[in-house]
Order: C-alpha cells, then sequence, then structure tokens
C-alpha cells in the first residue's frame, strides 16, 4: 500500500478515521475500491464500514437518496 501523507487545515476538525473514512467511502462509491479494501484502509472489518458509510453519504445499492425516495414513489 502506498503511505501519502497530507497537510489538512487544523480549523477542519477532522480526526484520521474520518479523514480515511471521507477518501474510502469516495473511492467506493465511485467503484474504484471495493468495500473490503475501503474497509482495510479505514481499519475496519468489512460489516463495520458497510454499516457505517452510510453516515459518509454514502449508498450501498449506487444511488443516493433521493433517487431511492423517487423510485419508491414511482413504483
Amino acid at each position: 500500500m502506498t503511505v501519502l501523507k497530507l497537510n489538512i487545515p487544523e480549523n477542519l476538525h477532522l480526526s484520521d478515521f474520518d479523514l480515511k473514512m471521507l477518501i474510502a467511502s469516495k473511492l467506493f462509491e465511485e467503484g474504484q475500491l471495493s468495500s473490503g479494501q475501503a474497509a482495510q484502509i479505514v481499519g475496519l472489518s468489512k460489516r463495520a464500514f458497510v454499516e457505517i458509510v452510510g453516515k459518509f453519504n454514502v449508498s450501498l445499492f449506487g444511488q443516493d437518496i433521493t433517487e431511492i425516495e423517487e423510485d419508491f414513489e414511482n413504483a
């Protein structure tokens, strides 16, 4: 794995975990990583990552919540 050093402004108040989750969840959302790979980046089990990723506005189903709600209303 490649190690990356980022300089993040202190006023963002992001923990290491939150920053890792933001990066991993975005790459997962774009299909660049599997849920297992994303979980490994964050240091979580696959199950824990899947349970938490929704808090970062990432859908496990490839759709955001508004698209799912629209599909439900149209059904």
